[in-house]
C-alpha cells in the first residue's frame, strides 16, 4: 500500500508541476516574443506607448499595445497578472523534491561510492542549498555585475557549473543534476515573488495615487524576467536529465551540465532573435553542443578494448548478478518499495528479458555505471566487469536457460572472519550461507550483522541489528525463515527487506542463514 500511495502522490504532484511549468514557460516565451516583435505605433496614441503588435489566431485578430507606465485615468477595470503559474510550479516542484528525494530515504541523492552521506545529511544539504543560492544570487544583483547582462551571465554560468561540480562530489550525478535544476527553479520563482510582482505593485500604487511613476522599477523587474527566460531551457533539461544517463554518467558530468546550459541559453537567444542572431552565438552554441557529444561519447569499441581477452563468462553467472543487483526493481513484480512496476518497463528476471535488454544493461550498469540507482544494491566493480565481458562475448543466452535459484555472485565480498565471530559457532554455518550473506545481506546489515552496511545510510527504516540480544529473544527461527523467504512485507514489516524465494528449494542455505544470524547475536 505504501508503494501504491507513493506512486499516486508522485503522479499527481508531478502532473500539476508539469502543467504549471508549461503555463509559466509559455507565458515567458510569449512575452519575450512580443517584446522582440513590437513595432513603433502606427498612429498617435495617448500615454507612454512603446510599441504595438498585430496578431491573428483562431479566426480572429488581436491588437497588442505595450505601455511603459499608466496614468491614473488609464487604469483598467481588470488587469491580468501572471504569477500563479510560477508559484504553483515552485510549490509543486518543492513537493516533488520531498517525494522523490526525501520519502525514499534520499536514495536518489546518495551514492556511497561518491560520499557516504546519511539520509538526514543528504536532505539537509539538498534543502539548505536553496536559500543559500538565492542569498548569493541577490548579492550579485547588488554588485556592478547587474549593469551588464553578458558579464552577469558569464559569472552565473561559472557559479552554476561550480555548483554542479560540488554536488557531484557529494551526491549521485543523477541527483546532482536534479538538485541544480531545483536550485535554479527556486531562483526563478523567487525573482517573480520577491522582485517582479512587488515592482509591478509599486508602480500601480504610484499610479493610483496620481504620482509620477518611477519606471526604473519596471526596468529592474524586466531584468529579472529576462534572466528567468534564459534559464527555462537549461532548467527543463535538468528536469528531464534522468532519462539521459549518458549525460550524468559521463566522466565529467558537471562540465556536461555547464555546456548544456550554454546550449540551452544559445537556442533560446536564437528563438528570440532568429535572423538577427550574431554568428558568434551560433558558433558558440554549436561548439558547446559538439563538446557535450565528445564528453558523453562511449569509448571506441568498449567491448573489445575493455574486455578483450577475458575468460568466457557463462550466462548463469551474469543472471545471478542481475537477479541479485537489478531484479529487486526490474522484475514483473518489484520487491523494492520504491516501485510498484518495473522502471521504464525493463524486466530482468527472466533469460529472455535479459537477452532483450542486454545492450541497455551494458550501457547503464557497465559503461555509465548509472544503475543500480544510487548503487543501492551494492553492485561491485567485479560484477560490472563480469556483465561487460559477457556482453562483449556476444551476450549469448543458451536455449532453455533458467534463472538460478541461488544468486551468490562469483565476485562476492569475503565472509565474516573467524577472528570477529566465535570460530566454533561459525564453523557450523554452511559456506553457501556465509557467501550469500556476504554478497547480498551485508550490503545493508553489515559484514557482522550490526545494521551498518554500505547502503544502510540510504535506507529508512534502518536495517536490523542482529547483535541486539533483546530482539534475538523475540523472534523464532521459523519467523526468521519467513522474513528471509518472503521479505519484510510478508510479516507486516518494512518492504525494504526484499524476498528471497529462490531459497525455498535450498533448505541447507536457508537454515545456515538462520544459524549465522544467531551467531551475530551470541
Amino acid at each position: 500500500m505504501d508503494a501504491f500511495f507513493h506512486e499516486w502522490l508522485n503522479l499527481l504532484v508531478r502532473w500539476v508541476h508539469v502543467i504549471a511549468a508549461i503555463m509559466w514557460i509559455g507565458d515567458s516565451f510569449l512575452f519575450m516574443w512580443l517584446d522582440s516583435h513590437l513595432t513603433s505605433p502606427s498612429r498617435p496614441r495617448e500615454g507612454e506607448v512603446v510599441g504595438e503588435l498585430w496578431m491573428t489566431h483562431s479566426g480572429g485578430f488581436y491588437e497588442v499595445v505595450k505601455r511603459k507606465s499608466l496614468a491614473k485615468g488609464e487604469l483598467p477595470a481588470t488587469l491580468y497578472w501572471f504569477k500563479w503559474e510560477s508559484y504553483t510550479t515552485w510549490i509543486s516542484g518543492f513537493l516533488l523534491l520531498v517525494i522523490v528525494f526525501n520519502l525514499n530515504g534520499a536514495a536518489l541523492l546518495i551514492d556511497p561510492s561518491v560520499y557516504p552521506l546519511t539520509a538526514t545529511q543528504a536532505t539537509l544539504i539538498s534543502l539548505g542549498i536553496l536559500p543559500l543560492s538565492y542569498g548569493l544570487y541577490e548579492l550579485l544583483w547588488r554588485t556592478p555585475l547587474s549593469r551588464n547582462n553578458r558579464v552577469f551571465a558569464a559569472v552565473g554560468l561559472v557559479l552554476i557549473t561550480g555548483l554542479a561540480y560540488g554536488l557531484t562530489r557529494v551526491f549521485s550525478a543523477r541527483g546532482a543534476f536534479l538538485q541544480v535544476g531545483a536550485t535554479l527553479g527556486t531562483l526563478m520563482a523567487a525573482n517573480v515573488f520577491f522582485r517582479i510582482i512587488p515592482a509591478q505593485r509599486h508602480m500601480l500604487a504610484m499610479t493610483r495615487e496620481g504620482k509620477p511613476v518611477d519606471t526604473t522599477y519596471g526596468l529592474r523587474a524586466k531584468g529579472r524576467s529576462i534572466q528567468n527566460h534564459y534559464l527555462t531551457l537549461p532548467v527543463l533539461f535538468t528536469m528531464l536529465s534522468n532519462h539521459f544517463p549518458s549525460t550524468y554518467g559521463s566522466s565529467r558530468p558537471w562540465l556536461v551540465l555547464g555546456l548544456l546550459f550554454v546550449v540551452g541559453a544559445g537556442l533560446k537567444y536564437a528563438m528570440n532573435f532568429r535572423g538577427r542572431t550574431p554568428p558568434v552565438m551560433w558558433a558558440g552554441t554549436a561548439a558547446a553542443l559538439l563538446a557535450v557529444v565528445v564528453l558523453t561519447r562511449p569509448p571506441p569499441d568498449p567491448a573489445l578494448e575493455q574486455f578483450a581477452g577475458k575468460p568466457p563468462v557463462k550466462f548463469e553467472e551474469v543472471a545471478a548478478v542481475l537477479q541479485t543487483r537489478c531484479a529487486t526493481c526490474h522484475a514483473a513484480h518489484p520487491s523494492s518499495p520504491m516501485f510498484a512496476a518495473p522502471p521504464q518497463g525493463v524486466i530482468l528476471d527472466t533469460p529472455d528479458a535479459i537477452h532483450t535488454h542486454a545492450d541497455r544493461v551494458f550501457v547503464r550498469a557497465v559503461s555509465t555505471k548509472t544503475m543500480p540507482l544510487g548503487n543501492i544494491t551494492g553492485m561491485t566493480e567485479e560484477e560490472r566487469a563480469l556483465v561487460g565481458a559477457w556482453f562483449a562475448q556476444g551476450g549469448h543466452v543458451p536455449e532453455g536457460a533458467k534463472m538460478p535459484a541461488f544468486t551468490a555472485p562469483p565476485a562476492a565480498a569475503p565472509a565474516p572472519a573467524p577472528t570477529t565471530l566465535a570460530s566454533a559457532k561459525l564453523a557450523d554455518v554452511p559456506e553457501s550461507s556465509r557467501t550469500l550473506f556476504a554478497a547480498v545481506c551485508s550490503n545493508c546489515h553489515g559484514p557482522n550483522g550490526h545494521g551498518d552496511g554500505t547502503l544502510a545510510a540510504a535506507i529508512n527504516p534502518k536495517p536490523r541489528n542482529f547483535s541486539d540480544k533483546a530482539w534475538q529473544q523475540t523472534i523464532t527461527d521459523e519467523n526468521l525463515k519467513k522474513v528471509i523467504l518472503g521479505g519484510g512485507a510478508a510479516v507486516g514489516k518494512s518492504p525494504v527487506m526484499p524476498p528471497n524465494p529462490g531459497l525455498a528449494d535450498d533448505a541447507k542455505t536457508l537454515d545456515g542463514l538462520v544459524k549465522l544470524i544467531r551467531v551475530f547475536g551470541a
